[in-house]
């Protein structure tokens, strides 16, 4: 059998005989006694499990990021650094910089929560492009602060981004990131495997009756932490390196791997696909993000999933792999069902393909929720089109999340706007033709009369967004994806 082998604050760590859907906020608090990693909702929502590992971002450089560690299973270690609140020290041996800002600004409060905070702080603390105030907020927005002394966390957060200080994680994070080994894992009659390949994978599946995939856990955490489940076979898919990358295609657009980590597609598309950063700025928690992966999300087949419409607006394409190949199927097809996909048995989602943006198309993502931070959609919308230079609008794309089953495309609205001037009126009319695309149901997070008049504002705000910029970026300062300008 294999053991778990992996270095936690700087000491080398082998695990045996430990159940594969142990967590490491369980192994942290019960084995190791390193308490300073708390334990608060165990769902990933409060941030106070907050740790940091050493991960690679999408083009294989080597970068820290946090995570909740509530939500990483024991085997996901493998081969990696992961550093916890006793483990971080300054170059002396005095605290971190980070430990020392948040005293000084008198930023610690109760104390139940600071751990989680100066872990938070300290990927912030080596990341060199916070240049904006937002994107502080983002970063520290996963870490709750039951006291609610958010300003002076702020301001030492503020003080020690990108200081990258000259320790043991810096040494670390100068130089390409190492591959994730493979890992074949065993115990209580549970097996965890991570192939560090596509021919090893399907190796695998062959071997197995039943296969659960995971790369992130963000939501099978869930399961593991809530519902206490178990499955005979997990394989983690973040070792296969050609699910991580994102390569731009010769012929214009991108190749995206399913594997890629949500935060390092936010920092990708913030140039090339403003559209689908917009939608990814609201998204989740920064820890979420860091964990969370393209292949996931959309294989969860959530018709409140925010990648869906957007990715439906830009007219992208799943590319589906298995033993016998490879193919594609439009992002419109790949959802068969309420939580179902294309996908058949022994398949994954190895990518989706973004088409570069025609010339004069205008786009924008949007995500409504009862709160701006960490919330599930009510309703989410990506919209895509194309203007001639005579004012005809000869493509749309309209997808939409929380209106149905499935993330669709509104149809009905498209056929009003396509061979139209984009104009008011016109667009006025594809809003009223919503009501023959979707009939959304009433639940908490909304009615359905509110999602339908949600719906046509959202289309309407789309043709006044778009009237200056093509394709408009938030601002500076804003507060969500619907912004009053």
């Amino acid at each position: 059998m294999e053991a778990i082998e992996f270095t936690l604050n700087n000491e080398a760590v082998t695990i045996e005989h430990e159940p594969p859907t142990k967590t490491l906020l369980e192994y942290l608090r019960g084995e190791r006694r390193l308490m300073g990693t708390k334990e608060g909702c165990a769902e990933g929502d409060c941030g106070a499990c907050t740790v940091a590992w050493l991960d690679a971002d999408a083009g294989g450089r080597a970068v820290l990021r946090s995570v909740n560690a509530c939500l990483v299973l024991l085997p996901m270690l493998h081969g990696r650094r992961v550093w916890t609140v006793e483990g971080i020290r300054g170059a002396d041996g005095s605290p971190h910089l980070v430990q020392e800002a948040l005293v000084q600004a008198l930023g610690s409060q109760c104390g139940y929560c600071t751990p989680g905070v100066v872990m938070t702080m300290l990927e912030a603390c080596y990341r060199d492009d916070l240049d904006a105030d937002w994107k502080l907020d983002d970063q520290m927005a996963g870490t709750l602060c039951r006291c609610t002394g958010y300003r002076p966390i702020k301001e030492a957060a503020r003080q020690i981004a990108g200081s990258r200080p000259a320790d043991d994680v810096t040494a670390v994070l100068d130089g390409p990131a190492a591959a994730l080994p493979a890992l074949d894992y065993r115990a209580d009659d549970q097996r965890f495997v991570r192939p560090d390949s596509l021919a090893r994978l399907w190796a695998v599946i062959a071997e197995e009756r039943e296969v659960r995939f995971v790369n992130g856990a963000t939501d099978l955490g869930l399961a593991v932490t809530k519902r206490h489940e178990t499955w005979p076979c997990l394989v983690c898919l973040d070792g296969i390196p050609s699910l991580n990358s994102i390569v731009a295609l010769d012929g214009g657009g991108w190749r995206v791997g399913a594997g890629v980590t949500l935060s390092a597609l936010e920092d990708y598309a913030d140039g090339p696909l403003p559209a689908l950063a917009r939608m990814l700025r609201y998204f989740g928690a920064r820890q979420i993000k860091n964990r969370a992966t393209v292949g996931g999300n959309l294989c969860n087949a959530s018709p409140i999933g925010d990648l869906a419409p957007v990715l439906l607006a830009l007219g992208a394409d799943a590319v589906i792999a298995g033993v016998a190949g490879a193919r594609r199927v439009a992002m419109a097809d790949f959802f068969t069902g309420y939580r179902q996909t294309a996908l058949a048995e022994g398949e994954i989602l190895a990518a989706v393909v973004i088409p570069e943006p025609a010339d004069g198309a205008r786009t924008a993502a949007y995500k409504v929720s009862k709160r701006r931070e960490l919330d599930i959609s009510a309703v989410s919308a990506g919209m895509a089109v194309v203007v001639n230079d005579a004012g005809i609008v000869t493509e749309a794309r309209l997808g939409f999340g929380g209106m149905a089953a499935t993330p669709r495309r509104a149809t009905a609205a498209e056929a009003a706007l396509v061979g139209q001037p984009w104009s008011a009126s016109v667009v006025a009319a594809a809003a009223v033709a919503l009501e023959d695309d979707f009939t959304p149901m009433s639940d908490h997070r909304g009615s359905a009369w509110y999602r339908a008049t949600l719906a046509r504002n959202l289309l309407l705000g789309f043709f006044e967004e778009t009237q200056s910029e093509a394709a408009p970026r938030l601002t500076r300062g804003h507060s969500g994806t619907v912004e009053v300008r």
